[in-house]
């Protein structure tokens, strides 16, 4: 059978049961059995895959996802949020819409301690909404801010969705992804701060000044234990003391101690949060163990070389040819959540991208940023629908307000595809790379 006709096979079968509403990591395993069918017998398909999928989540590695689960589900239920919100509010009050201006660097802090974008975005538009309303925002206005800016903490680490990607590229250094994502993340949300700023002048918005119901220093200092998690954890990990997982158990008995010491948890919390985790981090090392599955019959079948030729039949002209990459990476972003996209398309355009001149970190970098834009858009945008709800606006009122937002991270996204300097830049001074 054809490549072509292969490609079809795979992609149909895998949108036709999307469409169905079957699982998506079920529709993974599905489509590369079907698919697989074609060049081989059923016997080797059913080794193979099962030896694939058990091969996909034996890694090390991949422990610090659910260990990062843990930590950023006990920091989201232990009274941390309300504490960055008035931390932020200190470099932001004065701002004509400061309390927009105070989710969005209060998303940057939460996402990064969390490494979740739904997370930020209920934590801290829970916190601020209620607050926004009695000053009068725009409910849709708020709402926007929130969205846009909740995604950031997939780029500042520490993040789960780098040390999956690392998985997938074949061991890339986490450390260096870490230290890669901090510009990117930072300039997202700079763009996010802009926009909201022009927004709140053209509105006529004011400042609402800082919250002196507690002294400055009684707000940094509640501030800092939270904020110390980020030094110990990174500067951990980049230093060499200790692993990306290590670094993951770390952050779990620090976030743990912590939240013991605010009395933010009990017991019966405790261990409602350890199984709300174990059942994110199944579904989430399903998904890896699917698609290594899908990643094995894709290469076989030749599919990865055989985009990577139609791309480059199109144009030899790199600077296309990453346009291109990232407007599909946008799309698949629409519909696909950020892991299995990660899991699927690594091994399509990371031979692309570094055959062009771009390294598996700064691909690593555009992948999740175009990723992060997913998060934020219909029809699978989980951040959106959380935004919304928390913000109690339907998606229609909030999309006229997110259209500035996502044009100014278009451009931020372009910026860091064609300058290799603001993902490369840091790890390099760093002595990484």
């Amino acid at each position: 059978m054809s490549i072509t006709m292969t490609t079809v096979i795979l992609f149909a079968v895998f949108g036709v049961l999307l469409f169905l509403g079957v699982p998506i990591s079920i529709s993974i395993v599905a489509s590369s059995i079907v698919t697989a069918m074609s060049t081989l017998s059923w016997d080797q398909i059913t080794f193979i895959t099962m030896q694939k999928m058990n091969s996909g989540v034996e890694s090390f590695s991949l422990l610090a996802v659910p260990l990062f689960i843990l930590a950023g589900n006990i920091m989201n239920n232990g009274g941390i949020a309300k504490r960055l919100v008035n931390f932020a509010q200190l470099f932001v009050g004065k701002i004509p819409g400061s309390m927009a201006q105070a989710n969005i660097l209060g998303n940057m802090l939460f996402g990064a301690l969390s490494g979740s974008s739904v997370a930020a975005a209920s934590a801290m538009g829970g916190c601020i909404s209620p607050i926004e309303e009695e000053n009068g925002y725009d409910p849709a206005y708020s709402a926007a801010a929130n969205i846009a800016s909740a995604p950031t903490g997939l780029l500042i680490p520490p993040t789960s969705a780098f040390i999956v990607y690392s998985t997938v590229a074949g061991g890339v250094s986490i450390s260096t992804l870490f230290m890669a994502g901090y510009i990117p993340g930072i300039l997202m949300g700079l763009c996010c701060m802009v926009v909201a700023f022009i927004g709140a002048k053209k509105a006529g918005m004011k400042a609402t000044g800082i919250d002196h119901s507690q002294s400055i220093a009684k707000t940094v200092w509640d501030a800092v234990p939270s904020l110390l998690l980020i030094v110990i954890v990174i500067g951990g990990i980049v230093s060499g003391i200790f692993t990306a997982t290590e670094g993951a158990g770390v952050a779990v008995l620090y976030c743990l101690i912590l939240s013991i010491i605010y009395k933010s948890i009990d017991f019966k919390g405790f261990l409602g949060i350890l199984l709300n985790s174990a059942k994110t981090s199944g579904i989430i090392l399903f998904l890896i163990s699917a698609s290594s599955a899908m990643s094995f019959v894709m290469a076989y079948s030749g599919i990865p070389a055989a985009i990577s030729n139609g791309l480059m039949s199109l144009t030899d002209n790199k600077y296309i040819i990453f346009l291109l990459m990232n407007i599909i990476l946008l799309v698949i972003g629409m519909f696909m959540d950020i892991t299995p996209a990660i899991l699927i398309f690594t091994p399509i355009f990371l031979p692309i991208a570094t055959s062009f001149g771009m390294t598996e970190i700064q691909f690593g970098v555009m992948l999740i940023f175009n990723m992060c834009l997913g998060n934020i858009t219909p029809p699978v945008g989980s951040v959106l629908f959380v935004g919304c709800g928390i913000g109690h606006v339907s998606i229609e009122q909030v999309t006229s307000k997110l259209i500035p937002y996502f044009v100014a991270l278009v451009a931020a996204l372009l910026a860091v595809t064609y300058i290799p300097a603001l993902s490369l830049g840091l790890p390099s001074l760093m002595g990484l790379i």
